[in-house]
């Protein structure tokens, strides 16, 4: 037996001969008119795709943590990094593997012109001249402690004497043909101290992607892993100079100096934790925002998906629609390379 059902009126709407004038879900009911009013799109070029680097020839080495994540080998990046822009990816960001026996105290291998990374965006910009190199400027790589930073005796990371080894370690990549130096460190004043020297050196045309909004995040280890920075960590931390989650006004701040002393673009790190951040940063600054979807993130996803408690596809692009809704003009993802190809498979499919 069919419950009767309460005439309109009883029912909440206006009045009791009509039903409700605005109807939200009528366009929501086909595909091509949800199409027409979706708010925020993703293309592959909303993607920065980041890339890690070792010595060698011919090599790709799997990172555990990161499942299909590998090093490349420089020869290796330039087969993949070819494909990656061909879908449709026109950024990439390099960090380096860096072998035990190049760290040092002062991190000198960083600005060593014929280090890994200089070479590495020789290769690409001389393969792929429309491909933007991005390059991370920081020290952790290259510290045997694994701090972003010169460290003295007692631990701590020198705020100024490390800024003078970042200055060092942006001219020698904008020297080699980098377009974006990414200073992730988190000191302070770095980046008007990195575009005053830029400046001087007729560098005027290589760009600051500052992370302004880096927080003191659990979701780094894998990179950690990556890059080989996580053993000589240990069980240190590096909340003295990274953002305590708990704080939203500081990231703000950090942004306005940023973007005062000469940034391009600012960037918050991590990503899905931190949408309200992202949002605040657009709405209050209107500036150019990029967030990275960091290692964690990727690997509890990747989890889930490998165990089938969700699916990828759907899982990933909501991912990425949500911090693009949040205010990111570009994501810096690990599943950059897939998500580029399905776009481009729905491209070819339409």
């Amino acid at each position: 037996m069919v419950e009767s059902i309460s005439p309109p009126a009883q029912r909440g709407f206006a009045d009791g001969a009509g039903f409700p004038r605005t109807r939200l879900r009528r366009t929501r009911n086909q595909a091509f008119s949800r199409a027409l009013v979706r708010e925020t799109g993703l293309e592959a070029g909303h993607l920065v795709c980041p890339a890690f680097v070792v010595e060698g020839n011919h090599l790709r080495i799997p990172i555990p943590s990161l499942p299909g994540i590998e090093r490349l080998s420089i020869d290796e990046l330039l087969r993949e990094a070819t494909v990656w822009f061909d879908s449709g990816i026109r950024a990439v960001a390099l960090f380096p593997y860096i072998e035990p026996e190049l760290k040092t105290l002062d991190g000198r291998e960083a600005w060593n012109p014929d280090g890994l990374i200089p070479r590495a965006v020789q290769a690409l910009k001389h393969r792929l001249p429309d491909l933007g190199v991005i390059a991370d400027v920081a020290l952790d790589p290259y510290h045997p402690a694994g701090q972003d930073g010169i460290v003295d005796d007692q631990g701590r990371v020198l705020n100024d004497e490390t800024v003078d080894a970042l200055v060092r370690q942006s001219l020698c990549l904008a020297e080699c043909g980098t377009d974006i130096v990414a200073p992730s460190d988190m000191m302070d004043g770095r980046i008007g101290v990195i575009r005053e020297a830029l400046e001087r050196a007729g560098k005027t045309e290589v760009q600051i992607l500052a992370y302004a909004a880096k927080y003191a995040s659990c979701f780094y280890g894998p990179f950690r892993e990556a890059i080989g920075s996580a053993r000589a960590l240990g069980q240190a931390d590096k909340k003295t100079y990274q953002l305590d989650p708990a704080n939203r006004e500081e990231a703000l701040r950090e942004v306005a100096l940023d973007i005062a002393e000469g940034a391009d673009y600012v960037m918050v790190k991590p990503a899905l934790p931190y949408l309200d951040i992202i949002r605040e940063i657009r709405d209050r600054f209107a500036f150019p925002t990029l967030a990275y979807q960091v290692s964690g993130e990727y690997a509890w996803l990747m989890a889930a998906i490998e165990k089938g408690w969700i699916p990828e596809r759907p899982a990933v692009l909501e991912s990425l629609i949500c911090i693009r809704r949040a205010g990111a003009h570009a994501i810096l993802t690990y599943f950059a390379p897939r998500v580029a190809a399905w776009l481009e498979q729905d491209h070819r499919g339409a």
